[in-house]
């Protein structure tokens, strides 16, 4: 259950995913006209039917402010009991507004309406036995889609020869620090700071990305991750995300300074 599963954040998408829904239910309603969908003539399908599709968009639509607030409280992540948890929740509420659209709506005033036992078993599981695939695939496939661009986004801090190399997206990367034939990589994983210690030259990677900053002859660093400025003693530092502080050399100072926006270093 707390396995990782495909997921888009990307409004649009799932907003894509709402109106395909609101079509599929209006055809599957009136090309299989279950209840007494079969009595209604063309424009009182017209007329009736196109809310029910309508519920189920709005039903849909609804959730996705909480389905934000999950996968941003869960640091980016969502989990396979994340999606049990949003279909379930989607089929619940969609049951109920459909109930209650027949019930005040479709024979307001009538006598003897369908129980909800029997429109569960004549109507509502029969279509979400068909819906909740179709939501099920698109879902995870706008998930996929997404996961594959992130992918593309990657860059590969790569080691020399057979040594280990480190692939992960720019703005996870803090700074990097030289240590003799080696450099050591401080990047975020999920929220964890790491550190990777790969056999590489730090001109190398200076070269190989452009967007990183030299502050010191044994540090580059990324500038997204800037949080502060530290003088001391004469000598200037960045503090960087994370509380990792990088000196900064004389040599670097002006750079650094045209770089992060600042006119004067106390």
């Amino acid at each position: 259950m707390n396995l990782k599963y495909p997921f888009d954040p990307y409004l649009k998408h799932h907003v894509i995913i709402g109106f395909g829904l609101a079509l599929w239910i209006f055809l599957f309603l009136f090309i299989t006209e279950p209840l007494d969908i079969s009595e209604l003539n063309t424009s009182e399908k017209l007329k009736y039917l196109p809310f029910y599709s309508l519920i189920a968009t709005v039903s849909y639509l609804l959730f996705l402010p909480l389905q934000n607030y999950i996968y941003k409280q869960s640091q980016n992540n969502w989990l396979l009991k994340h999606e049990i948890l949003f279909l379930l929740s989607l089929s619940v509420v969609s049951v109920i507004l459909a109930r209650s659209y027949y019930l005040y709506v479709v024979v307001a005033g009538q006598a003897n309406p369908h129980t909800l036992g029997y429109m569960l078993m004549s109507l509502l599981l029969p279509a979400l036995a068909i819906i909740l695939p179709i939501i099920i695939i698109g879902r995870f496939a706008f998930g996929k889609y997404f996961e594959k661009i992130l992918e593309d986004k990657k860059i590969e801090i790569k080691g020399e020869g057979n040594y280990e190399s480190l692939k992960l997206h720019l703005n996870d990367l803090i700074a990097v620090q030289s240590s003799d034939n080696y450099i050591e990589v401080f990047y975020i994983s999920g929220s964890i700071l790491k550190k990777s210690l790969i056999r590489n030259k730090l001109s190398k990677i200076e070269t190989t990305f452009s967007e990183l900053q030299r502050t010191h002859r044994s540090y580059i660093i990324n500038p997204y991750h800037f949080q502060s400025w530290k003088t001391e003693k004469g000598k200037h530092f960045l503090l960087l995300s994370h509380n990792i502080e990088v000196p900064i050399s004389k040599t670097y100072l002006d750079t650094i300074k045209s770089t992060l926006n600042f006119t004067t270093a106390g």
